[in-house]
């Protein structure tokens, strides 16, 4: 598959490394990959240590599981490999594991050729066994596998057509699986991994993958410890190093909050922190270190209604929720300018977006009228209730991003200006899942990242994981059929239309984008940010 076009008028701009001052970090809609350094890794020396902090313990190190988000991504990512891999320049697949593939004109088989030289970090050898026993894994465990699962819906079977030749054929078409082969959830296991009970595994100690590091020890809110792997050979050709990690070790140790990890930063303590926050990036350029950082594709930040719900089953109060969200003012008061304004339910670096601010827009005044005609008056505080029930919204969010308290603060006043009451509920991640799996909100804050507009489809179809509730049959009409178009401009085409549904049934109230931003040490090149804006492979990673 090719990288699906954009129905865009706003420029593709490229990605700005390593900015010397706070002016040059201005970002607009951008594409590209991202390092601490343009200058490649030829000539580099081999050998160094790299300390990474993270916010979040990683929780699971079984790839398909529930961890902890990005700084989960982040680790596993350096001890599994993929299929295919996504070019973050433009979106394109190149092989990985697999030299070659081919998909079927209905989106039904898709038919992997693996190369005849990669081995599994316990020395046994990769093979269409491997990968159709990693496949029927993340099946078997079902919504244990939820990073994974929902990429298997219509599944038939996966066949080992011999050794080195895998085929996974569908019920229904999947036009979006070879994109989702490269991700970290659908990475390729051992045999060894896989004999292990799925609840056994999150600690890491038994993940065996093919990937250029391995885990040396993961201890709970401490940290991972990454050692390079010996005789790593098969890195994607869009990268320069194809024979082995420079690094001899990677430790991502868990510094929860936001300004000591910048300052493990400034102090030398650390040689790459991740989720720096806008407040911080001022910091981090006046002491000349340099930042990485690549808008997220996806899903963007936004409220998200529960449809089941009093609240969010209403058209009319979500209309008025949308009319009455200014996320201008969202992003001057909790962001900055490298956090874009969201024009669509999709970020600008999603394959398939389409730019929806037409149908965008804040209006408070139209809110309230629309809050008077479905019956809900204001009382002489300005709050309203309709029947002696108040007007009140729960949204229910996690503290995983900095920025989203002073977000959904500003959110909850401009909602109060209209009337309608907010109450914010924060918890961890596995509670917050536990809420959206019980339907026990009205509405939840957050975005959710993928590179393929597909993650509408896992986001908002009411035949996935239907955290949402949404039974709207022409969404779900536009959203199934994305899924079965195997013509890429055909899929755009319905993935606009879904992204217009989306803003104008006010599913989704989009609000900004998310950003990923690293902060670096000088001396430390090769670092980037993949397609998905999470880490990429460290194997070009270089340190002194």
């Amino acid at each position: 598959m090719t990288h699906l076009p954009r129905r865009t008028r706003r420029p593709r701009t490229a990605l700005l490394v390593a900015a010397t001052s706070a002016t040059a970090l201005a970002l607009a809609a951008c594409s590209g990959g991202s390092s601490a350094s343009d200058g490649g890794t030829g000539g580099a020396t081999d050998g160094g240590d790299l300390v990474f902090a993270v916010q979040n313990d990683p929780i699971s190190l079984n790839p398909s599981g529930t961890g902890s988000g990005n700084d989960t991504l982040y680790v596993t990512r350096q001890l599994v490999d993929s299929l295919l891999y996504q070019d973050p320049k433009d979106g394109s697949l190149e092989p990985w594991l697999a030299s070659s593939w081919t998909a079927s004109k209905d989106a039904r088989t898709f038919t992997f050729t693996l190369r005849d030289d990669v081995t599994f970090s316990d020395g046994t050898p990769l093979t269409a066994q491997s990968v159709k026993d990693t496949f029927d894994d993340i099946v078997k465990n079902g919504a244990k596998s939820l990073n994974a699962i929902g990429s298997f819906v219509g599944l038939d079977k996966v066949v080992a057509k011999d050794e080195h030749t895998v085929e996974v054929d569908f019920t229904t078409p999947n036009a979006a699986f070879p994109q989702a082969t490269s991700q970290v959830a659908l990475g390729i296991l051992a045999e060894s991994t896989l004999r292990t009970p799925y609840d056994d595994r999150a600690d890491g100690t038994k993940v065996v993958g093919s990937g250029p590091f391995v885990l040396d020890h993961y201890t709970k809110n401490v940290e991972a410890v990454l050692t390079k792997r010996a005789g790593y050979a098969w890195a994607p050709a869009s990268f320069d190093n194809t024979t082995g990690a420079h690094l001899d070790t990677v430790t991502f140790r868990v510094v929860p909050e936001a300004g000591v990890r910048t300052g493990t930063l400034t102090s030398g303590q650390s040689d790459v922190v991740g989720g720096v926050q806008p407040n911080d990036v001022a910091q981090l350029d006046s002491a000349g270190l340099p930042v990485v950082h690549r808008a997220n594709p996806g899903v963007v930040f936004g409220l998200t209604f529960n449809e089941s719900s009093t609240f969010g089953k209403d058209p009319e109060l979500r209309k008025a929720v949308a009319l009455a969200i200014d996320p201008k003012q969202v992003q001057q008061a909790a962001l900055d300018d490298l956090f874009a304004v969201a024009t669509s339910p999709l970020g600008t670096t999603t394959p398939g977006y389409a730019d929806e601010s037409a149908h965008l827009g804040a209006d408070p005044d139209e809110a309230k009228k629309v809050l008077d005609a479905d019956g809900w008056t204001s009382g002489s505080d300005g709050a309203r209730s309709k029947g002696g029930k108040p007007l009140t919204l729960t949204i229910q969010w996690i503290s995983n991003f900095a920025p989203n308290q002073t977000s959904l603060e500003l959110v909850q006043q401009q909602l109060k200006a209209v009337g309608i009451d907010v109450r914010l509920e924060s918890s961890p991640v596995p509670d917050f899942l536990q809420k959206l799996q019980s339907g026990d909100f009205d509405a939840a804050w957050g975005n959710s990242s993928r590179a393929d507009g597909d993650i509408l489809r896992t986001s908002y179809s009411s035949a996935a994981s239907n955290y949402y509730r949404v039974d709207d049959p022409t969404l779900e009409k536009l959203l199934q059929g994305q899924l079965a178009a195997g013509d890429d401009t055909q899929r755009a085409a319905l993935l606009a239309q879904a992204q217009e549904r989306i803003v104008e049934q006010h599913h989704q109230v989009p609000v900004h984008e998310l950003t990923s931003i690293l902060g670096t040490q000088k001396d430390v090149h090769g670092v980037t940010l993949g397609a998905d804006s999470r880490l990429d492979l460290l194997v070009d990673a270089t340190k002194g």
